[in-house]
């Protein structure tokens, strides 16, 4: 099990005045950052088993929050796909230095590859962990139901419930549509750096498939798709974050020092 890492987060201004939360590991290159999913936030399972693993290997890492999740601050409902992908570049420009890994969970495996897509010259390389590009078209199409539509036309907002929040989630209109404007996979995804997908099979959040697409749509020649037979969303159990580290340390291996993925 990861260790417990109580440190106080530094913060990046965004443009609308909210401040972006991150936890920065100092260590050799290339660096990690960690991307968190859809109202997780950088204290998770995964985020400190990660910067555990760097301590004790002498890697620069990185995990954050966006602005409305965690420790940042912003309203979560005010929040986009691309004030996201945009809170994860002030990241990567202003508290990383040189190539970078990019550990992307859920929807932050999407947001990792629109990074990856915007800064080609600083990403080494790229893991997705039951990565979700366009969930949001997902959700619209084969998740709602009538009411769920209904209510997102008239009010401009539905909660949905979920495992993994008592509260359920807020889906406003904004996000289903400013997000049409980030969706990935109906074309070749430009991404050229290495890049490992996780995936369980047992998902049922993210179907294990749509890291089989994105493998398939990457414009990269070095795409690896591990899927977990047992694995589910979170894949948090030990055994599941020995395979990310194994995963991650082969994945540094084969980048080496390189200066990007263009």
């Amino acid at each position: 099990m990861p260790r417990t890492l109580t440190v106080a987060p530094a913060y990046l201004p965004s443009t609308d005045g909210a401040r972006v939360a991150y936890v920065r590991t100092a260590g050799s290159g290339p660096g990690v950052v960690f991307l968190g999913g859809f109202m997780s936030d950088m204290t998770g399972t995964k985020a400190t088993a990660l910067e555990a693993w760097a301590r004790d290997r002498d890697r620069a890492f990185v995990r954050f929050d966006y602005r409305g999740h965690g420790a940042a601050t912003g309203a979560f409902e005010d929040g986009t796909i691309g004030t996201w992908l945009a809170d994860a570049l002030a990241v990567l420009d202003g508290a990383t230095e040189g190539p970078q890994i990019l550990v992307g969970s859920s929807m932050g495996g999407w947001i990792a590859l629109l990074v990856a897509r915007a800064r080609p010259e600083r990403i080494a390389g790229l893991l997705g962990i039951a990565a979700a590009p366009d969930f949001t078209r997902r959700m619209w199409r084969e998740e709602f139901g009538e009411a769920e539509r209904t209510a997102v036309e008239r009010d401009g907002r539905v909660t949905v419930a979920s495992e993994y929040s008592e509260d359920g989630y807020v889906i406003t209109r904004d996000l289903l549509e400013e997000a049409k404007q980030h969706m990935l996979l109906d074309g070749p995804i430009p991404v050229r750096c290495p890049v490992r997908l996780l995936h369980g099979m047992r998902d049922e959040a993210v179907p294990w498939e749509t890291s089989l697409l994105i493998a398939e749509q990457l414009e990269a020649d070095d795409v690896e798709t591990i899927l977990v037979r047992g694995g589910d969303h979170r894949l948090s159990e030990p055994a599941d974050l020995d395979r990310l580290t194994r995963t991650l340390e082969e994945l540094l291996a084969t980048t080496g020092s390189q200066r990007g993925c263009t």
